[in-house]
């Protein structure tokens, strides 16, 4: 008996959800520029992340995928054409024990939704019509270019929709999950520290009206903050870059399978759905960049968040670089889940994240600059080219000359 107990409490510690994302919606209402935003922080046992564009549907769209998923027939974030966009965050509270068991349908239903919705509307009725069980345990958020956007936090056969504009439910303009439904089984599913957490500084932006895309790329994105202990990476600021201070950080929003961070920046409702913005942050966020995406006829990407076929996208291999080499130099057992958080922030200014906080904010200021121009407009294609051309360029150049990575494919 004793001996049965022990592999329970291991087969516990081994199988715990690996798909522990965090992620929000924000009404536009509530934003400085009245442009509604979603949010995923990926957490997946898949550390290797790319961007691609499909045109197999109703609608062109853009999708984070798994790199090595050749097809690729699951998304696990994006948005299309229309202005529609969709993620989610697992949920571990919504199946009751008389539950059809079943294997998880989500990312090819995220797929299959980019194709073929243009409205949160259209989701609801796309659900509506999908052959049942549906195959998931998820929380999915959408929005689209009407400046509407909700969860549904859905099981094989039923689903809740939660509206970002429902004051009684979202009273600062913005919803968040971790890993559980607020519709589900009390107390039960994972991810209330990350909730915590994620709850404390979207309340501090709406506060100061800064629920804005490069507050929440700094803040949300960027975070290694435990709620519950109160220690932070940030911590390391009054230590030398000499030093080491390592952190358990797996009840973070940062933790050791985060794959991924992305912003999907709506339009108002007078403006051009393809002004849409994906902001992916591909592979380790904290020695990644946010790299901005539009969907455009010519389908076209930053050549550093995308590969064809199962090839890795570049950026994602020198985040996961800078990752097992100085961020998370052990993976021997449980000390995956230590951070030095000196190789993130540190009093010389050298950690990996604070160097790359000027590249980030580089790249947003130009491509809202190159924005500007465009709006209520569509993107213009010539410009989207040579903007591409240049975060290639530019962030390429920022991980050669800081951290000495080799950017050439040989």
């Amino acid at each position: 008996m004793k001996k049965h107990l022990i592999f329970i409490a291991l087969f516990a510690i081994l199988y715990a959800p690996v798909h522990a994302c965090t992620i929000a919606i924000i009404s536009g209402q509530h934003t400085p520029d009245g442009r509604p935003i979603i949010w995923k922080h990926r957490d997946t046992g898949t550390l290797d992340n790319k961007v691609v564009i499909y045109d197999d549907g109703r609608y062109r769209a853009a999708g984070l995928i798994n790199s090595n998923d050749d097809g690729p027939e699951r998304v696990w974030i994006g948005h299309n054409e229309a202005g529609f966009a969709i993620m989610n965050s697992a949920s571990y509270n919504l199946w009751e024990a008389d539950t059809i068991d079943m294997p998880h349908q989500t990312g090819y239903i995220m797929r299959d939704a980019l194709l073929e919705c243009a409205t949160v509307d259209d989701f609801q009725e796309f659900l509506d019509n999908r052959e049942q069980p549906w195959g998931v345990e998820t929380n999915f958020a959408v929005m689209d270019a009407l400046g509407n956007a909700a969860y549904f936090e859905t099981d094989n056969f039923t689903y809740t929709k939660i509206d970002v504009d429902d004051k009684s439910v979202a009273p600062h303009g913005y919803i968040v999950r971790s890993n559980y439904s607020f519709t589900g089984i009390p107390n039960e599913g994972a991810g209330y520290i990350r909730f915590q957490t994620a709850e404390q500084l979207f309340y501090r932006a709406s506060g100061t009206n800064d629920l804005s895309i490069p507050y929440l790329i700094e803040n949300m994105a960027l975070s290694v903050h435990n709620s519950y202990t109160g220690e932070d990476a940030r911590d390391a600021l009054r230590l030398r870059e000499t030093e080491s201070s390592f952190m358990y950080f797996q009840d973070c929003i940062n933790r050791y399978s985060s794959s991924s961070s992305v912003f999907i920046q709506g339009v108002r409702p007078d403006e051009a759905p393809e002004l849409t913005t994906m902001w992916a942050m591909v592979g380790f966020p904290l020695s990644s960049v946010a790299v901005p995406v539009w969907v455009t006829p010519e389908e076209s990407l930053p050549s550093i968040i995308t590969g064809p076929e199962t090839e890795h996208a570049p950026i994602c291999d020198w985040a996961l670089e800078l990752k097992y080499s100085r961020m998370v130099p052990s993976t021997r057992g449980s000390t995956q889940y230590y951070i030095d958080a000196v190789q993130v922030y540190n009093a010389d200014n050298t950690g990996i994240t604070q160097q790359l906080k000027d590249v980030n904010r580089r790249v947003y200021e130009a491509t809202r600059s190159l924005m500007e121009q465009w709006y209520p407009e569509q993107p213009d294609q010539q410009q989207v080219n040579e903007h591409y051309q240049w975060l290639d360029e530019t962030i390429s150049r920022a991980y050669e000359e800081k951290f000495d990575i080799s950017t050439t494919s040989e």
